[in-house]
């Protein structure tokens, strides 16, 4: 008997993407560069032991939450895994709550009670920051349930990360959400090294193809190009809303730093993060094409610059300063009030 194979997922054209106007440009500069910064900062304070417990940063992944973000709307919800303080900011979360929350102070988003990979932000539709392995994977297509069962309009962007990738979970969730169509977006953050194995050692197959089992349509996406990752979402985007279920973007990014602060990531060597920093920065690359299309120029960019400063300034100021949360509240958010 003659079996056909039916392909349901392909790696993205090696096209350029269209060029957005002026205005859209600098904005994914800034959100870039807001996060690079406060994540500088972030590390900085590890580093003095205003920040305990565990702390991953986001640096060299920029462009990735930014692109994404950039082609979601306000109905839309996120959630994360534990690298998340830039998925917040992109969200538009004020960074004094998210550099408090790290500190440990009321102040923060979650009272000084969650820490670097639990916070939340019903405003900004932000669902955490989990430091379970994939545990954001199942939740998340309940948040894409939830907005088919409210008929909203809106959709879930799940991130996870490759070492994510080979949970038993997530394929039970990719099967009720092919099964359902449920509007959920998963993002595929594949930095190469999960939690310190490369991924060539650890994933078998190519990882945009892991939901061709249930029909779900993947790409493989320049995760360090804000442009390419925009448009990839554009179109990942609307294929969910018009009511065709769930689609998967593996983002091919790279982080600089370890999996977290204490890691010293001895796994790779100084050239490879050298190489990545010298030719694939997703900043310095926009930067370079603003300047060479004469879009703006440096004076502007240095402008953007203090400006971002600023901000993290204030939100490491406010992070230390902000009292520390009263002892009672020990007891307080655990169980819901009927």
């Amino acid at each position: 008997m003659a079996v056909t194979k039916r392909r349901t997922t392909r790696s993205t054209a090696p096209k350029a993407p269209a060029l957005p106007g002026k205005d859209e440009l600098i904005r994914y500069y800034r959100d870039m560069l807001l996060i690079r910064r406060f994540e500088e900062k972030a590390g900085q304070m590890y580093g003095m032991g205003l920040i305990g417990g565990f702390c991953h940063l986001y640096i060299g992944q920029e462009a990735v939450v930014v692109g994404i973000q950039a082609a979601m709307r306000e109905t839309d919800s996120v959630i994360t895994s534990y690298r998340d303080h830039g998925h917040m900011l992109a969200c538009g979360m004020d960074a004094k709550g998210v550099m408090a929350e790290l500190t440990g102070r009321a102040g923060g988003y979650s009272k000084g009670k969650g820490g670097s990979m639990h916070m939340f932000s019903r405003e900004k539709k932000f669902y955490g920051g989990h430091g379970i392995v994939a545990a954001q994977v199942p939740i998340g297509a309940g948040l894409g349930f939830a907005h088919k069962y409210l008929n909203d309009g809106g959709l879930n962007a799940c991130y996870m990360g490759d070492g994510a990738i080979n949970q038993g979970q997530v394929y039970e969730t990719f099967n009720m959400a092919a099964l359902w169509k449920l509007p959920t977006l998963f993002v595929i953050e594949n930095n190469k090294y999960a939690m310190g194995t490369a991924q060539a050692r650890a994933s078998a197959g190519e990882l945009y193809e892991r939901g061709s089992a249930y029909g779900i349509p993947g790409y493989q996406v320049n995760g360090m190009d804000v442009l390419e990752v925009k448009e990839a979402a554009d179109k990942a985007i609307a294929h969910i809303r018009e009511g065709n279920g769930p689609v998967i973007l593996e983002m091919k990014t790279y982080r600089y730093r370890g999996h977290s602060m204490s890691d010293p990531a001895k796994y790779r060597t100084k050239e490879e993060v050298n190489k990545m920093r010298s030719e694939s920065d997703p900043i310095d690359n926009l930067k370079k094409l603003l300047l060479d299309k004469g879009i703006t120029d440096e004076d502007a960019l240095k402008v953007i610059d203090r400006e971002v400063k600023d901000i993290v300034t204030e939100a490491a100021d406010f992070a230390t300063t902000s009292p520390e949360p009263d002892p009672s509240e020990l007891w307080t958010d655990v169980l819901v009030e009927a």
